[in-house]
Formats: C-alpha cells, sequence, structure tokens
C-alpha cells in the first residue's frame, strides 16, 4: 500500500539549513530556528531559482492553529470531511494552504526530505497531514507517504484508514478502497460515514452498483445505521442503471427506518422516474415532500419539467411552473427554457408564446436559438390556429429591428406561412431578402409562392419567380410548371402554356397538364 504524508503549519524558510529548504512545523513559535513546543519539521528544498538567500526567518512566524497565513480554501470542503469540531480543522485547513503554496513540483519534496524534531510525531498530526495532502489535490503523495507509517514508528487508526480509503476513491482505484475497508472491519475500526459515503458514491459512478449494495450490507451487519446522504447516493446509483423500481421501494424503506428524507431524496427518485415516463408518480412524490415541510429546488421542479415534455404533455408543466412558484421556489432560465421547447416540440406554440413573453417580462435574455424556434413553432401552428401568423410575424420583424441573425429554415417557413395566410407581398418580399442573405429557399417554398400568386390570378408574377429559379442553377419541380399551366390554360394564354410547357422539356420534366387545343 502506498505511503501517506504529513503536512507541517507555518511555512518559513530554515536557517539552519544552508540550502534554504522551506520548513513546514507544528509550532506555536519559531525562536532562533528552533522550535517551541514542537512537534513535526518538514524541510523541502526548493530548486535554486526559488530560493531567496538574504531572506531571514520572521521572528513572529505564527503556527497554523494561530493564524491562517495560506491561500483561501473553501469551508465546505473542511466540513465535508467529517472533522471533529476542535482546533484541528483550522489547523488541517493551515496545512493545505501551506501545501498549495507550494509549486506542484516542490510538493514531492516534502515527502523525501522529511524530518522530525523534538517530540514524537504523533498519528493525529500524521493524519492532519494526510488529511490536508488530500484535500490539496495531492492523493498519491499521501498513499506515499502511508506507505512508510511504520518507519515513523506509528500504527494507523481509523482516521487513517478513512482518509487512505478517500485517496483511493480520488484515484479511482476502488478496489483497493474496498480493501482498506475490509480490513477496517475485520479489525473492528470504527466506520467513518464520510467515508463510506464517498466510497458508495464512487461505486454507483462507476456503474458498480452491486458492490455499493454489498458496502450497505455490511454497515448493516456491524450495526451502523446509514445516513441519509449514504442512501442518497444508492437512490442515484439505481436509478441510473434503470432499476427505478427498486430505488421507490428504497424510498419506502427509507421512509419506515428513523432516517428522514431530504429534498435530494425525493429529487433523486423523482428523476429517474420522469425518465421512465412516470412523471405522475414524480408528481406525488413532490406533494408528498411539500406535505412533510420539505422545500423544493429548482432542480426538483426542472426534473418534472423536463419528464413532461419528454412524455409528450408539456401542458402539464404549465400546472408544475405555477406550483414552483407557489412554494416560493422562483424559477430559472432552465425552467422556462425546458418548458418553452417542450412546448414547441409539440406544437403547443400558443402556449410557448405566452411562456416566452413571461420570460422576457422577468427580464431573462433570449437568444438567436430561442427567437428562431419561436417563429418556426409559430409558423407551423398558424395554419390550424388563428391570430398565430400575426404573432409570428410581429416576432418575425423584431428579430430583424433587434439585429437577432435569421436561419434559412425560419426563412422559408415565414414565407410559406405567408403564402398559405395569403399575405402574398410580404412572403415576396421576404423570399428575396432570403436570397440576397445568401441562402437558398427549397423547391416547397417555391412553389408556394408560386401557388400562392397563381391563386390570386397574378400569372406574370408566378412565371417570373419560376424564371428566377431556373437562372439561379436550380431546377424548378414539376409541381410548379403544373400550377403555372393550369392557371394560364384557364386564362386561355396558350401562348404562354407552351411557352412553359417547353420550358419544361428542355429541363428533362414532362407537366401533367398540356395546351389546350
Amino acid at each position: 500500500m502506498p505511503p501517506p504524508f504529513c503536512v507541517p503549519s507555518t511555512l518559513i524558510h530554515c536557517p539552519s539549513s544552508p540550502s534554504n529548504p522551506i520548513c513546514f512545523c507544528h509550532t506555536s513559535r519559531i525562536c532562533n530556528g528552533r522550535t517551541q513546543n514542537a512537534n513535526l519539521l518538514v524541510f523541502a528544498t526548493p530548486p535554486s531559482s526559488a530560493r531567496n538567500p538574504t531572506e531571514r526567518v520572521p521572528t513572529n512566524s505564527l503556527s497554523l492553529a494561530d493564524r491562517n497565513n495560506g491561500l483561501p480554501i473553501k469551508q465546505q470542503d473542511l466540513k465535508d470531511q467529517d472533522f471533529d469540531k476542535r482546533p484541528r480543522r483550522l489547523q488541517v485547513q493551515n496545512l493545505v494552504d501551506r501545501i498549495i503554496a507550494l509549486p506542484i513540483k516542490e510538493r514531492s519534496e516534502i515527502i523525501t526530505n522529511l524530518e522530525l524534531d523534538g517530540e514524537s510525531l504523533t498519528i493525529c498530526k500524521f493524519n492532519d497531514l494526510l488529511m490536508a495532502l488530500v484535500i490539496a489535490g495531492e492523493p498519491d503523495l499521501a498513499l506515499k507517504l502511508f506507505a512508510d507509517l511504520s518507519t515513523y514508528g506509528l500504527v494507523p487508526d481509523s482516521w487513517t484508514l478513512s482518509i487512505i480509503i478517500k485517496c483511493y476513491c480520488k484515484n479511482n482505484d476502488l478496489d483497493e478502497a474496498e480493501r482498506v475497508l475490509d480490513d477496517m472491519v475485520d479489525k473492528g475500526f470504527h466506520l467513518n460515514f464520510a467515508t463510506i459515503t464517498i466510497l458508495i458514491n464512487s461505486l454507483c459512478k462507476s456503474g458498480r452498483l452491486q458492490r455499493a449494495l454489498k458496502v450497505l450490507e455490511v454497515m448493516g451487519r456491524i450495526g451502523c445505521k446509514p445516513t441519509v446522504r449514504i442512501y442518497n447516493c444508492l437512490l442515484k446509483g439505481l436509478c441510473y442503471v434503470g432499476r427505478v423500481e427498486e430505488a421507490v421501494d428504497m424510498l419506502v424503506e427509507i421512509k419506515k427506518d428513523a432516517v428522514k428524507p431530504d429534498i435530494y431524496t425525493y429529487t433523486v427518485v423523482m428523476d429517474g422516474l420522469c425518465k421512465v415516463g412516470r412523471s405522475d408518480e414524480a408528481m406525488e412524490l413532490l406533494g408528498e415532500a411539500l406535505e412533510m415541510g420539505l422545500k423544493p429546488d429548482m432542480v426538483t421542479f426542472n426534473t418534472l419539467f423536463v419528464g413532461y415534455c419528454k412524455e409528450g404533455r408539456p401542458l402539464e408543466g404549465i400546472g408544475v411552473l405555477k406550483k414552483m412558484k407557489d412554494s416560493n421556489c422562483k424559477p430559472d432560465y432552465i425552467s422556462y427554457k425546458t418548458l418553452f421547447h417542450g412546448l414547441l416540440k409539440w406544437g403547443k406554440a400558443r402556449a410557448a408564446l405566452r411562456i416566452y413573453n413571461e420570460m422576457v417580462g422577468i427580464g431573462f435574455e433570449v437568444n438567436e436559438s430561442t427567437m428562431n424556434a419561436l417563429v418556426r413553432g409559430l409558423c407551423r401552428s398558424s395554419c390550424k390556429e388563428k391570430g398565430l401568423l400575426k404573432k409570428a410575424h410581429q416576432v418575425f420583424e423584431k428579430m430583424k429591428s433587434e439585429g437577432f441573425v435569421i436561419d434559412s429554415r425560419s426563412y422559408e417557413l415565414m414565407v410559406q406561412a405567408l403564402c398559405i395566410g395569403k399575405k402574398i407581398d410580404e412572403a415576396i418580399v421576404n423570399l428575396q431578402e432570403m436570397i440576397e442573405m445568401g441562402y437558398s429557399p427549397g423547391k416547397v417554398t417555391f412553389n408556394n409562392v408560386i401557388q400562392a400568386l397563381c391563386e390570386e390570378g397574378k400569372i406574370t408574377e408566378a412565371v417570373l419567380i419560376l424564371v428566377q429559379v431556373c437562372e439561379s442553377g436550380r431546377v424548378p419541380s414539376r409541381f410548379s410548371y403544373n400550377l403555372l399551366i393550369d392557371e394560364l390554360n384557364q386564362q386561355g394564354n396558350s401562348l404562354g402554356v407552351c411557352n412553359v410547357y417547353g420550358a419544361a422539356l428542355k429541363r428533362g420534366l414532362i407537366p401533367n397538364g398540356k395546351p389546350l387545343q
């Protein structure tokens, strides 16, 4: 097993060494190069480029326990390690700061130049250094130090082994982490809940769910009651591999125990249910969580938005949005965006427009992708619902005025919707704009324009559109020629029919209509 390593308190230059090594020490004061109440000195000789030969030892250097002089570290990082509430937490934090302050290349020298001064090194201080290395992102150094534990005349305790499990989890060496845990159980060591949580979470993330459940069984055998965080890791693992029913059953068992589920417990199971098309059951769990006095967050509600939209029931999301507001949970951009796109996907453009207006009213910024999606959705639904064409055109013009880039598909659908809505003049204007921007309208778009012009008797304009298609190097569809021939026949324009028919034959197309005899 690799070795552990202990990190000292203050970072000073040691005057007794001609090479001016960096000195970490667990002390109260450093005077004349010697320590008072010293327990450990760690020397790490930096490269010559990093040394300052003229620098002297400050007489007022403070130990880690006195002051935090290093780089900042998140307090949560230390809280998550399950420290006892003693000055040790501050001491470890300072050790972390000292390690982080060192250049990465010099950190390994701390191990190779570890020396003792004064009293014997205790396992408690050794553990502090191990933990500091882990938090500082140096699990390999911690394992290397641990491998030399016996050379310091120390015997590992439960906290030592817990830290080593953390190291192996950070390195994704879960086989070794489990081996150390089994060794702890066999020797009767106390199991640290934070460590077990990390191990179970690591196993679940790597897809080793059965082994994570085995760890839970081990806890039960030795009378160690799982915490809600441990259950949450297992629930997430079960849902991740699709074993949602087992997750639901586990939630039922959790509620029977003294362990009180938190909102994350419910959110994980709700997410699993939503992913397998059981969003209504997830909604029931939300109601249960609210009855328990739990406060759902944005993640909880966003899970429901995703679930209902995935099932093709985006309108249910409107109710979720209302419940979200009633629960004093402010919807975020993801909440609105998920619901917005879900409504558009399932053809609920009018409802999507309301959500869009609400987003803009709140102050959320909408990008080109959102605007284009709204235009396309409104255009597609405009042939079925009255009033949507006007809304689509308003949004379309707003994009132009505000400098948004309109994509080719939005242009095409806008032109087609205007043609179907008998707004042929606006359709032609936008068609010309589209071509000027370098877009290439498809055959369907040209057919829609030609058909709309023919229906209004504007045969000359329709022929000009056909000519424009030909001049651009594209081959018009047979449908375009049929439309023109039918309209010209109705107007009795035999010469025009012959010209169009001949043009079609020239391009290898045989129209259905022919000149009337």
